[in-house]
């Protein structure tokens, strides 16, 4: 059976072998989730719930960028580079 995308997201961007809830696997599912939300609301331009999730979404993910930067910087400059986020 194929592994699904959010595997191989947490896959390649785990710190050790258990690794599902550390800043980089969220950020990297954040920000799947967020391009799937984008391109749904491209077609659905009034879903205004969706909207507002993907805001809470991107503010969400902001916040862990920042946790990073001031706590792992280097971390953080990896994860900006594998996920072509601006910064």
């Amino acid at each position: 059976m194929a592994e699904n995308t959010e595997t191989l997201d947490i896959k390649q961007f785990q710190l050790h072998g258990k690794d599902t809830g550390s800043a980089d696997v969220q950020v990297a599912l954040l920000t799947r989730r967020i391009g799937q939300l984008t391109e749904h609301l491209k077609t659905h331009a009034k879903d205004h719930s969706s909207r507002r999730g993907l805001l809470k979404m991107v503010a969400q993910r902001r916040s862990l960028l920042d946790y990073l930067s001031r706590s792992e910087a280097e971390r953080y400059k990896k994860l900006i580079d594998k996920l072509n986020l601006r910064k």
